[in-house]
């Protein structure tokens, strides 16, 4: 199914929010790689403290728009973005800002887990060391086993911290990774189909997860499953050829959408 980018493509639901919940705020984003333009004309607001959800079919953008959010675009040449995108009502594309603090504030989780060749205690001591975050090693200590904690990682872990990280298995090593991304206390979380090289007992131990963390983080999630999304999230946001075509609440979007594209893929006409 293609569908032209025109008035067809307008985003429906409630995409702005108007009640001062906006952690995020994205105006007219456009992303090209090189001449082709790969998002078009995003706006969207994402709560601060919920669990959003970017879905869609493979190739609509919602990776590439995640990327955004902690600038992960500026290391692919020839992207580019247009538009404002804000944290705070603070400008994340400003030129006084550093990509690098900004990425301390924003943790990733990709969709295969990456721990870095180093000891589990290493994994998640790595952020805190570099930023500086612990004056000694006591303190250094206490947020390795608070973020392992976090991730609902510490009690499997606990007599193996000076093992491989590369030794757990493949749930653990996700927890692992996200336990990384929390040591450095970030305000945001994005998550890029975190589950998807996952069994389903661990997926649904990352789900639980997800559903803890956001007790204390912003937290987006890019997902092909939609029943992941029913699942874990508050705020769904639906993408489909680099336009955002719906956003609302999960249970809007998955029980009365009101673009008809939307309806199509949850039925699967299409996907």
């Amino acid at each position: 199914m293609v569908i032209p980018h025109d008035e067809n493509t307008k985003t429906v639901g409630s995409p702005l929010l108007d009640d001062g919940s906006s952690k995020i705020s994205c105006r007219e984003v456009n992303v090209y790689y090189g001449p082709k333009r790969a998002i078009h004309d995003v706006n969207v607001d994402i709560a601060e403290k919920e669990v959003t959800a970017f879905i869609g079919p493979s190739g609509c953008g919602k990776s590439t728009f995640l990327r955004c959010l902690n600038r992960m675009n500026d290391t692919i040449k020839g992207c580019r973005m247009e538009g404002l995108i804000t944290i705070d009502n603070e400008n994340i594309y400003d030129r006084n800002i550093d990509p690098v603090l900004l990425r301390a504030r924003i943790g990733m989780v990709f969709q295969k887990p990456n721990p870095f060749p180093k000891s589990i205690y290493q994994n998640v001591a790595y952020g805190p060391r570099i930023h500086g975050l612990a004056r000694n090693k006591a303190e250094l200590d206490e947020i390795v086993i608070t973020s392992l904690k976090k991730a609902g990682l510490f009690n499997e872990v606990k007599d193996q911290l000076n093992h491989p990280g590369t030794s757990l298995s493949g749930g653990q090593q996700q927890r692992l990774c996200i336990a990384r991304a929390i040591s450095v206390e970030p305000e945001i979380i994005l998550m890029d189909e975190p589950c998807s090289a996952l069994d389903p007992i661990a997926t649904g131990k990352i789900e639980e997860l997800i559903d803890e963390l956001r007790q204390n983080f912003t937290i987006i999630i890019v997902t092909h499953s939609m029943q992941q999304a029913a699942r874990v999230s508050q705020r769904t946001a639906f993408f489909h050829l680099g336009n955002l075509i719906e956003v609302d609440s999960t249970k809007t979007i998955f029980v009365n959408p009101e673009h008809k594209l939307t309806m199509d893929y949850i039925t699967g006409r299409y996907g």
